[in-house]
């Protein structure tokens, strides 16, 4: 009986399992992309019909198991056209999605991972390496100019060795720096050329800076350096050589006849007669030609990158040239770059990335005013040559202008020379634990140094008596690792991922200046120098700063439809005090894809419909070091030893600047050709690091507290068309921003005014814009007798206030007459091709701020400066000459017309512009004359940087650095207009 039941359950049991086997069955494969053929991670694999199924893993392999039934597979990835495939016999499925153009398909990096952009629910921008690179520079930002909604980019000059500044959605702090935070190749901070840029990505909101939130108040920006491919090896020869001029914009000193006749005005005939002969007109000095040259700009580039599946290669050298348009400027850049990754085992990969450069830079040194000022400033009747055609100081008998001084003279025998050196080496290695659960660590060392000489001999006027050698030199290290473990898994329609981070970062810095006087002519060694003025401790600093931080972000998805991803961050500071030295921050964002719900599948309009929303709080450390320490000045001296005083004032309680960021986002991808992103946020930065003042009893004049609030409010659009699509191809790119700033909280509710009797003056005051001029406003011309007028405001017995004029500059009452923050920014590119030729244009622009123009205070005087030179009248302005006239410009008096060129808004323009920033027309080369020369391909072009400006603003330019100049434009090195040609060759 018990063997008969044994024999049963046997019997039964096999029957199960052939039941089984008849009702399931396994399926495997590879999915791939049908491009490149690269193994796609994260596929959604699904049996038709149902939600069920499973996702590929990080090789692009799958299995699932399937009903008997089972006819069909869809495969799902976003960025990729959905695909349907019959199971085959075997089991057995080896599947290429291809990519769809017309989704947000790209890969950006974001914070720590890498991301397609259809999955964020953040806000970014991103600018491939291609678009960056239709500007000629040699500096990264200032090629993202007008190329990302929400991103002010503007430079102080044109000067090639002047940085610009960087502004992401508005100033929010008033004593703490404003710039955003730069992180190359997934690292905080680093270098890249721009040749080697693959692409920058711009994180703007708090989800997208979540990462980075400690030191994400003013925003991230990421560059993504090129890296090798498996397959051919692949070179690159890029050449670019043009011109460069100087562009004078709209404004223009007088030749000798003009001054000559415009003295007239204001010298009584018998003083004229004896101060201005007629001969003064035989000379007609243009000295703009004198300071100024057609510089020449040169970019060559060499690359070679390829690879096996197991190593992969990316070396560039790049050399860079750019005279500048003053003569005796320019920088002169070599870059060298060597990405190489390996893959060590099936789940060990190592990346190496070196990065090197080499930097000498010139600028201009004649001496006391310089060039810039002596070619406005000079007169033209003065004339810089001797007769036997030596020249001139300036100090010669006859010399009229009032700096008597000649640059060309100082140019014989000065210098400013500079040398810059950075090297940065990253070690990057990732470990797959398990399937779904990797290790990785990245590691930096960066290191530069940098050594400067102004040198001004004896035998010039900047130096006479014992001659000057100024040497200054600044070495800096940096070291940064960086551990992450990243976890991501799918479960059918349901993909969670997940990354820890701890992160710790140290900076070093050392500086040191020495000053010798008592020179040979001509000999600028210090070792030379009878007086050494300063050295060592005198001008001498080091710092240091450290950071050290723990993180979290989870991300979750269900079904390629609802997105959510939080993050935790907690970060330390060897910059904020004892009991604050830490702070904590968070950020919560999510976003709907609506266009992938059922009820949108039958529509025809939406490629892309999704909702995004944000919410977190980032941080702001950019202050100088050690200001939380109680510090004392050892320059003082007692009963002739050396003395130490207190300098600065201990706060042990400093901490982060924190900003509050909420932002509503909308993607529309529409017909295939259209794409639309808005986005409406709103940032307010609280207890802002400012500069509080104290009063005198304390001993101290300031010191920097977490006290103040400030808030912006914006609107960004990025619009992407594609007008033509067959073989005539028309492309439109355009953004624009609008961005409104108003500051909530100050100390003690008090303004801040900023007047050092030289700038204009500026002030910050609760319910305004943080950028607000503060000055007397101008109230035209009294067409009666030619006085400069200004408002004057006083109160009536009713408490009422009431404007009058008044002739008198003390009078005026000092008021809030504009702000130097623009309205709106943004840019616009069209891209025309048709078969081998391609035509871009590119235009930036700028709306609604007011520039201080403070040049017209020595060139629109109305008579004050006689010994300067005087700017030609703009179109529509007019000078006062007699009763009744109404007139732009009051009457010209010897000495001044009553403080007319004084501070006041009579100098405060309209600095609204539209720029055509680059214009480019290229011509694919034939590609059957290509293989008979065995070159894969080849491109030539022609380009042309800022060569057209429309603007009213009656200066050189109306672009100013928001954040140093501080909406002024004064006597600055102007920009260059470029005209370059070039060649790109594959081989």
């Amino acid at each position: 009986m018990k063997r008969m039941l044994q024999i049963f359950i046997q019997a039964m049991a096999i029957l199960f399992v052939s039941v089984v086997h008849a009702q399931v069955r396994t399926v495997s494969g590879t999915v791939t992309a049908k491009e490149d053929g690269q193994p796609l991670s994260g596929v959604t694999v699904l049996i038709k019909g149902t939600s069920q199924g499973g996702n590929t893993d990080e090789n692009g392999q799958f299995t699932i198991t399937v009903p008997e039934d089972a006819r069909e597979l869809e495969f799902r990835y976003i960025g990729y056209l959905s695909q349907t495939v019959a199971i085959s016999t075997t089991g057995m499925l080896n599947v290429a999605l291809e990519a769809d153009a017309n989704e947000l398909s790209e890969v950006v990096v974001v914070g720590y991972t890498a991301k397609q952009v259809s999955e964020l629910s953040s806000s970014v921008s991103v600018v491939s390496g291609e678009k960056l690179r239709d500007v000629t520079s040699n500096d990264v930002s200032s090629m993202l100019q007008g190329k990302a909604p929400g991103v002010i980019v503007s430079s102080p000059s044109g000067d090639p060795n002047a940085p610009p500044s960087v502004t992401i959605r508005g100033s929010s702090s008033i004593t703490a720096g404003s710039e955003p935070l730069y992180v190359v190749d997934g690292i905080i901070g680093g270098t890249a050329n721009p040749n080697d840029i693959e692409s920058m990505t711009v994180l703007k909101d708090a989800a997208a800076t979540g990462l980075y939130g400690s030191r994400a108040g003013n925003g991230v920006i990421i560059i993504t350096t090129k890296s090798g491919k498996a397959g051919k090896t692949q070179v690159n020869v890029n050449a670019t050589t043009g011109f460069n001029n100087a562009s004078m914009g709209n404004f223009q000193v007088m030749n000798s006849q003009q001054l000559y006749d415009y003295h007239k005005t204001f010298f009584t005939p018998q003083d004229f007669a004896t101060q201005r002969p007629a001969s003064l007109l035989e000379t007609n000095t243009n000295w703009h030609d004198l300071a100024f040259r057609t510089g020449m700009t040169q970019n060559y580039l060499v690359s070679v990158s390829g690879g096996s599946e197991r190593t992969q290669v990316y070396v560039s050298g790049n050399f860079y040239d750019e005279e500048g348009t003053v003569r005796h400027s320019g920088n002169r850049t070599y870059n060298l770059r060597a990405n190489v990754t390996q893959s060590l085992s099936n789940k060990l990969k190592l990346t190496v990335r070196l990065d090197g450069s080499y930097r000498n830079t010139e600028t201009e040194a004649s001496g006391n005013y310089g060039a810039i000022i002596g070619s406005t400033r000079n007169l033209p009747w003065d004339n810089p040559f001797n007769p036997d055609g030596s020249i001139k100081m300036g100090t010669e008998e006859g010399w009229l202008g009032r700096e008597r001084d000649n640059f060309l003279h100082g140019w014989q025998f000065n210098f400013d020379k500079g040398r810059r050196m950075a090297t940065t080496g990253d070690v990057k290695l990732d470990y797959t634990i398990v399937e779904g659960l990797t290790f990785s660590t990245n590691n930096r060392v960066s290191i530069s140094n940098h050594r400067d000489q102004l040198y001004y001999d004896v035998r010039a006027k900047a130096g006479i008596g014992l001659g000057q050698l100024t040497e200054s030199s600044a070495f800096s290290r940096g070291l940064i690792t960086s551990n992450r473990l990243l976890y991501n898994k799918s479960f059918g329609v349901h993909n969670v991922s997940a990354i820890a981070v701890y992160e710790a970062e140290k900076n070093y810095m050392e500086e040191n200046s020495v000053l010798g006087q008592g020179f040979v002519p001509g000999l600028h060694v210090m070792g030379a120098a009878s007086q050494i003025q300063s050295q060592g401790a005198d001008n001498g600093n080091a710092f240091e700063n450290a950071f050290s931080k723990g993180l979290v972000q989870v991300d979750y998805n269900y079904d390629n439809r609802y997105y959510i991803v939080g993050s935790y961050i907690n970060e330390a500071s060897s910059r904020f005090g004892a009991n604050n030295r830490s702070g904590n921050f968070y950020t919560i964002g999510g976003s709907w894809i609506l266009s992938n719900e059922a009820f949108m599948s039958d529509q025809l309009l939406f490629n892309l419909l999704k909702l995004r929303a944000s919410y977190g709080e980032t941080g702001n450390a950019e202050i100088e070091n050690y200001q939380t320490l109680g510090l004392y000045s050892f320059s003082a001296q007692y009963a002739g030893n050396s003395a130490s005083i207190p300098s600065q004032l201990a706060n042990d309680d400093l901490t982060w600047e924190k900003a509050k960021t909420t932002n509503f986002g909308l993607d529309v991808s529409l017909f295939n050709r259209i794409s639309l992103n808005v986005d409406l946020y709103q940032k307010t930065s609280a207890a802002l690091l400012l500069n509080v003042q104290l009063p005198y009893t304390s001993g101290f004049t300031s010191i920097i507290r977490n006290v103040g609030s400030v808030r912006n409010r914006g609107l960004e659009i990025n619009l992407n068309t594609q007008n033509f699509t067959g073989e005539f191809k028309w492309e439109t790119n355009f953004n624009i921003s609008f961005n409104k700033n108003r500051v909530l909280r100050l100390d003690q509710d008090r303004d801040i005014v900023a007047d050092d009797g030289f700038s204009p003056p500026k002030i910050i005051r609760i319910g305004e814009d943080m950028n607000s001029f503060y000055m007397r406003k101008w109230a035209g011309v009294d067409p009666a007798n030619g006085d400069p007028l200004w408002e004057k405001i006083t109160t009536n017995e009713n408490g009422q206030q009431v404007i009058s004029t008044t002739n008198v500059l003390s009078d005026a009452t000092p008021q809030i007459v504009g702000t130097y923050s623009p309205k709106f920014t943004g840019g616009m590119n069209n891209t025309f091709s048709y078969k081998a030729v391609t035509l871009s244009a590119f235009f930036n622009f700028v709306s609604g701020n007011s520039v201080y123009n403070g040049s017209r205070q020595s060139y629109d005087s109305d008579g004050a400066y006689e010994t300067v030179n005087t700017m030609v009248l703009a179109d529509g302005w007019s000078r006062w000459e007699k009763e009744g006239d109404v007139a732009t410009h009051p009457k010209s008096v010897f000495g001044g017309n009553k403080n007319s060129n004084r501070v006041s808004s009579r100098y405060l323009e309209d600095g609204s512009y539209l720029r055509l920033r680059n214009v480019r027309l290229s011509y694919e080369l034939p590609a059957d004359f290509l293989k008979r020369i065995k070159v894969a391909n080849a491109r030539v072009f022609v380009s042309g940087d800022n060569l057209l400006t429309f603007t009213d603003f009656s200066g050189m330019d109306p672009e100013v650095n928001l954040d140093v100049d501080g909406g002024e434009s004064s006597n600055r090195y102007p920009i260059s207009k470029k005209v370059l040609f070039g060649i790109n060759i594959g081989l």
